[in-house]
């Protein structure tokens, strides 16, 4: 790795993951570009994480939080002291293939218009099955994987434009992040990429889906369950306030209301499950938060330069 300034500076949150960063960091050692910086932020893990970075991964620069800030907070933090011309976020239960930071750099090179550049994920122990493929966003306010469960049988081999890039492995360009903001520490994990993505497309900062950039992950290694379906009801909720025009929204609402309909009544359905109910909390908070939400969408709309008809073309 140079010691100079970096094209790339690879950034890796992480909490109580120390079981998963030697596979996490040890692939980093194999990437083909070598152009590139690693930043570890631990969010005050009371396991093993730090001591293991310090003494087997000297080159990492390890930012240590007093306190749990969340994915979005730590991933902050991480690129505030970061050096590189691009941001690359790695989840801690992810492994990249060799050349991942390779495949991401030139897809960015060849699409300055870009803003982010969204991997091809497989799933860690099914090598074969895609995670996600860049991500998606319904006109009926619900993201999702492209992708997701299928085979990796090459109907997702083509450099094309998505709506957006799945946190857990991407690269961003620092002058996008300038121009739009890091990630609202509001949303703390879930749903941050597609917040993050919805701003970038409203400033006009397309994202290319890059699959030769290859990661395999280990699937709610590090979340999952009760957690997730709390942060995602919420935060679904805190995308449509606060990123979706609300020309769109008008024009959609019946189809965004019967999508958070859809999910209530299937939580209530599988009421005696921790997750459903967390799920359904998740839809309260964002309820009760969509206010607030709201006025935080002045920003995002202020840095506006695409029309209804170009968000229509990219919605699913």
């Amino acid at each position: 790795m140079s010691t100079s300034r970096p094209l790339l500076s690879v950034i890796i949150p992480n909490w109580n993951g120390a079981a998963l960063l030697p596979s996490c960091l040890d692939a980093l050692r194999e990437q083909t570009l070598r152009d590139f910086e690693v930043i570890l932020v631990d969010n005050a893990s009371r396991d093993e994480s730090c001591a293991l970075v310090r003494e087997r991964y000297p080159e990492v620069r390890l930012l240590e939080m007093p306190r749990n800030l969340g994915l979005t907070g730590g991933c902050n933090a991480g690129i505030g002291v970061a050096r590189g011309e691009l941001i690359a976020l790695l989840n801690n239960d992810a492994e990249a293939d060799p050349r991942w930071l390779e495949a991401l750099a030139g897809a960015l090179a060849r699409h300055p218009e870009a803003g982010s550049a969204a991997t091809k994920m497989l799933l860690h122990d099914r090598r074969d099955v895609i995670n996600s493929a860049g991500d998606f966003y319904g006109r009926d306010g619900i993201p999702g994987n492209r992708g997701v469960w299928q085979p990796d049988d090459g109907s997702y081999d083509q450099e094309m434009w998505v709506f957006g890039a799945c946190g857990g492995a991407v690269a961003y360009r620092r002058a996008m992040l300038d121009e739009i903001g890091l990630f609202d520490e509001d949303f703390f994990m879930y749903c941050e990429d597609v917040d993050l993505a919805w701003r970038a497309q409203l400033a006009g900062w397309r994202c290319i889906y890059a699959p030769q950039a290859r990661v395999y992950h280990r699937l709610s290694a590090t979340g999952g369950g009760a957690l997730s379906s709390y942060y995602t009801g919420r935060n679904t909720l805190y995308v449509i306030a606060k990123d979706m025009p609300a020309s769109i929204r008008q024009k959609h609402w019946r189809r965004i209301a019967a999508a958070q309909w859809r999910v209530a009544r299937d939580a209530l359905r599988a009421w005696r499950g921790e997750a459903a109910r967390a799920r359904l909390r998740g839809q309260w908070a964002g309820i009760i938060g969509w206010r607030q939400a709201r006025e935080k969408q002045a920003r995002g709309q202020g840095l506006r330069r695409v029309s209804d008809e170009y968000l229509e073309s990219i919605l699913s």
